[in-house]
């Protein structure tokens, strides 16, 4: 079917200058903001942030994890500084270990992220009291609002952070690009605004000042910067619910920002409608698109890969001109001095949330796992990170025929960001629960009002169920001008003295590049389906890999490549500087690049010793390999392997060079790799008796069993064998079990816990106390979920519980399967 979209003239230029964002006198990349896009340096500038907790993760490893997340395309890191982590106890202020602020944001600078403190004081972040102290709340006094003894402690906690943060403001060069008043408060704009110049009488300083933005929320006039959000799925809905309409629309290309679903368990819940800031005067700016979801004891969500690729791609198409990711990285709660710190039934709250991990479901998890997801989203970033300042001015246009609701599963959902002569198209064919039909015999016609129309492909196309993608319109690449590519674009590198545009191939979608003739000289392609047509050079039948190469020499002389990657191995494409120069590497493990940042703020480690370095922690995919363009003068060698934060000599390992099409391919051989090996878990005490009765808290919602029933017979009991020579870095135990809520003991400490949702669960062995573990050993404990328990859990976990309840009335037993080691290594490669 025929697909048609008109590009209208392009707008009035945007407003500047009416905000009262201003940036540092005399810094070299000025940060402004437009009322359509934001600008760094005075170019369009399209962030990427993260929701990184620190105080959620052991501060030895933070180094690494944030070379992570910058390896997978982001610039931004945001944390909520979390007052309850920092003074659960009045007076006593703690910034110090896991707690250290101000390490944390001198990190970010070092390797040139941004750092965005999200400073509260309520913060939700599923933590207890939203992040308010106990002792604050026995106060007499009424939170989140101007009473003034209700400020007076406010404005020590806002001081202290400020004093964490002293001279890491951009005025000083420091990484702080913007700060956060308060969160998901919907109804006192006064009290946002108070909060910000208590917080600019502290000291602290910022180009952006932000709130959260959904919920009709009301802000204070031009004074905040409002961020939306959107999750592919959600546990503070309903418990027995189906997927929640405020869900849905995140998979539409839409203009409407606000989602009035995010929050809405505790605020009203008439949905309030309208939009919360004049949409003509900000830009459309994210800072929680979901990079997974956390898991409730009543409502279990599982997200998916595509779920979370599917919608980012989306709000692209929307018109998003900052994507924020909430979760980025997954983490575990402080297990708390006094009282636990997440958020429960307990303290008044709708939701019991698990007493320790917050993995999240992220790209990167609890434990700094690699997900499937960190890939989805990196392949996006490297395109934002070469292409992103085209997209942010360009206008979102939506097609004439469109869907015609939230349940129109019919109707092909597509836009164009565009100017008038160029432009970006995006198709998003997957939602999660409900699969969408294939769309065959698809071409699309876009009418540009300074460039004429293009009709493409030149041979109609079916869209696969599942398939989300974004192609290139008319998009110049070094003086050549290319009209259309039925594939993705990733990333440019410079190579052999050519500029290498990569793309992404679409699963079931022949790749097809239409080059304008007028701006090339000679053309070589790996295949013999080269045609000229109406002024047009069409390649078809490029077989997509480390070979198709398509080579160009424009009419100004430069000589251009097209490097069409299958949608696999795009998936395993990083870009960063590696051994002294800009390189493309594809590696199906994860890649850091640890080099000085390159713009003045960061100097590798800081010790010499890690610059020049790519780090290549292994997933279990064999020996770590990775292949390079272009190529280094040498070889790189390998100097050094390790586990997770701590190394060993390497023996006998050596790096194996290949031809990898185009690219060459560097193999560690030897020395060792990925390991897992089975574990044992030995039943120490059956689950004896019925499982927990079922108990409901506030919002009539299901509570979480307490904690004496893990104390008792009603919960198995397994001991874990545990492996030689501990500690061995990045080892994890990979458990699969069924039941209902499952914690980890050394002694009567609790190291980890999980609700069943149909994940594997997963502990870190260097997380947990060696002395303790060696004398009293791990013991893992499983309850039972009652058969009349109002829990609602996704299909993939009910399909793993289907064969346990067989006979059992609907309960789910409690028990212990299959038990792993999973042991990672990190290969460090220096130049050769």
């Amino acid at each position: 079917m025929p697909h048609h979209l008109r590009v209208p003239a392009p707008a009035a230029p945007p407003l500047a200058g009416h905000l009262p964002f201003t940036d540092a006198p005399g810094v070299p990349d000025p940060i402004e903001v437009t009322s359509r896009y934001l600008t760094r340096g005075g170019r369009p500038w399209f962030p990427v942030s993260g929701e990184f907790h620190y105080t959620r993760y052991p501060a030895r490893d933070w180094e690494e994890e944030l070379l992570k997340m910058k390896a997978g395309g982001v610039t931004a890191v945001a944390s909520y500084v979390i007052w309850i982590h920092h003074e659960e106890a009045e007076g006593r202020l703690r910034f110090d270990g896991d707690r250290d602020l101000r390490r944390f944001a001198e990190l970010c600078g070092r390797h040139g992220l941004d750092f965005i403190p999200r400073i509260g004081p309520w913060s939700h972040a599923e933590v207890r009291n939203g992040g308010l102290p106990d002792w604050l709340l026995a106060r007499a006094c009424t939170p989140r609002t101007d009473d003034p003894a209700y400020l007076a402690p406010v404005g020590t906690w806002f001081g202290a952070i400020a004093g964490q943060l002293r001279g890491l403001d951009r005025a000083h060069g420091g990484p702080i690009v913007a700060i956060q008043i308060e969160n998901e408060l919907y109804d006192q704009p006064g009290h946002l605004l108070t909060l910000k110049r208590m917080a600019q009488e502290a000291g602290l300083s910022a180009p952006l000042w932000t709130s959260t933005a959904w919920g009709g929320v009301q802000l204070p006039p031009d004074e905040l910067l409002p961020l939306y959000g959107g999750y592919p799925e959600t546990f503070w809905t309903e418990a027995d619910g189906g997927w929640p309409d405020t869900c849905r629309k995140h998979f539409f290309f839409t203009h409407q920002r606000d989602d009035e679903g995010i929050g809405a368990d505790l605020r009203p819940t008439v949905v309030r409608g309208g939009e919360p800031a004049p949409t003509d005067r900000f830009p459309w700016a994210t800072c929680e698109l979901g990079g997974g979801m956390a898991v409730a004891y009543h409502r279990r969500p599982y997200v998916d890969t595509a779920d979370v690729g599917a919608l980012g791609l989306t709000k692209i198409g929307c018109g998003s001109v900052w994507q924020g990711y909430y979760m980025f990285h997954g983490g575990t709660n402080p297990p708390g001095e006094l009282t636990p710190l997440q958020e429960s039934h307990a303290t008044g709250y709708p939701n019991d949330l698990p007493v320790l991990t917050y993995d999240f479901q992220a790209p990167l998890g609890e434990y700094g796992q690699y997900r499937p997801s960190y890939d989805e989203l990196r392949l996006q970033h490297l395109m934002l990170a070469d292409f992103g300042h085209l997209i942010a001015p360009m206008e979102s246009v939506l097609p004439e025929r469109r869907p015609a609701g939230q349940y129109d599963r019919e109707t092909l959902r597509w836009a164009v960001r565009a100017d008038g002569q160029s432009g970006f198209l995006f198709v998003n064919n997957h939602q999660p629960h409900e699969p969408l039909r294939d769309h065959p015999d698809t071409s699309f016609t876009v009418e540009f009002p300074d460039a004429g129309e293009l009709t493409f492909p030149s041979t109609p196309v079916t869209i696969p169920q599942g398939a989300y993608f974004c192609w290139p319109l008319r998009l110049d690449v070094a003086g050549l001008r290319l009209d259309w590519a039925t594939a993705q674009p990733v990333c440019t590198v410079d190579a052999d003295g050519r500029t290498v545009l990569v793309l992404a191939a679409v699963d079931g979608i022949a790749p097809e590049l239409a080059l304008d003739a007028s701006t090339l000289r000679s053309v070589y392609a790996p295949t013999r389906r080269v045609s000229s047509v109406g002024g047009r050079v069409l390649i078809n039948g490029l077989r997509p890999g480390t070979d198709a190469l398509v080579e160009v020499i424009t009419t100004d002389g430069n000589r251009v490549g097209l490097l069409v990657l299958d949608a696999a191995t795009a998936r395993t494409a990083y870009r960063g500087v590696a051994w002294g120069a800009e390189r493309l590497v594809l590696c199906a493990d994860g890649v850091v690049f640890d080099e000085p940042a390159g713009d003045g703020r960061g100097q590798g480690k800081g010790d010499g010793q890690g610059q020049g370095e790519v780090r290549v922690h292994s997933r279990p995919a064999g020996e770590p390999s990775l292949a390079v363009l272009p190529a280094p003068e040498r070889a790189p060698v390998v100097t050094e392997a390790s586990g997770v934060g701590a190394a060993t000599g390497v023996t006998g390992a050596v790096v194996r060079e290949t031809a990898d099409g185009v690219l060459t391919r560097y193999t560690v051989q030897g020395g060792g790799r990925h390991a897992v090996v089975e574990a044992s878990a030995t039943l120490v005490r059956a689950a004896a008796g019925p499982a927990p009765e079922p108990v409901t808290g506030v919002l009539g919602r299901a509570s979480a069993p307490a904690d004496k029933y893990f104390d008792t017979a009603t919960a198995a009991e397994y001991a874990v064998a545990l492996p030689d020579g501990l500690p061995i870095p990045g080892t994890l135990l990979r458990v699969h079990w069924t039941g209902d809520v499952a914690r980890a003991y050394v002694g009567d400490a609790l190291v980890a816990d999980q609700f069943a949702a149909g994940r594997v669960w997963e502990i870190a062995l260097d997380r947990l106390p060696m002395d303790a573990l060696r004398e009293e050993g791990l013991r893992l404990r499983v309850l039972p979920r009652h058969a009349d328990a109002r829990v609602h859990v996704a299909a993939e976990a009910a399909a793993s519980e289907a064969a346990e309840t067989s006979g059992a009335g609907g309960a789910v037993p409690a028990r212990i399967g299959r038990v792993e080691w999973v042991t990672g290594r990190t290969w460090v490669m220096r130049a050769g």
